[in-house]
């Protein structure tokens, strides 16, 4: 039994961890080989190298900071709406519609990819939305933050007088 052996800061340090990662490594392939990401966009999505670079430091930027446990409310937010507008705009759609370079043979693999999607990011959202109520562990940024504030400002407090 794992549960008493490791403790809820190192467990809540890697759940942001883990958590992290898919949005870490999907905000570096957007950004530095995103080919087949630009092949599976619609045809309808402008700019779409300037999109996926778009992306690509959205959710970069949005999983190292609950990485690394700063601001997660506000990482968690921005990384809610990015999975709410990629999930609306292109993986429904796309568990309706074929690309039309497609072979018809292949349909059952894109149906697959747009389902595991579609799930994938609702799991995800649902997570985003547990951060919003979720304070980081001793393990984060802002705890380390918060515990240099205090000791700045009590270093910095006038000493009360003995009357």
């Amino acid at each position: 039994m794992i549960r008493g052996r490791i403790d809820d800061d190192t467990a809540e340090l890697v759940f942001r961890l883990l958590f992290s990662s898919i949005f870490i490594v999907l905000g570096g392939e957007h950004i530095f080989s995103d080919g087949l990401i630009q092949r599976l966009m619609p045809e309808w999505v402008p700019w779409p190298r300037l999109l996926s670079l778009g992306a690509g430091f959205l959710l970069l930027a949005g999983g190292a900071s609950i990485a690394a446990g700063f601001r997660v409310h506000v990482a968690a937010i921005a990384l809610g709406i990015f999975l709410v507008i990629v999930t609306i705009a292109i993986h429904v759609p796309g568990m309706f519609v074929y690309p039309p370079e497609l072979p018809r043979d292949w349909g059952w693999l894109w149906d697959l990819y747009q389902r595991s999607n579609f799930i994938k990011n609702v799991c995800l959202l649902g997570v985003c939305f547990h951060f919003l109520y979720h304070e980081p562990g001793r393990y984060s940024l802002d705890h380390h933050l918060e515990l240099r504030m205090t000791f700045e400002n009590a270093a910095t407090a006038p000493a009360e007088k003995a009357d």
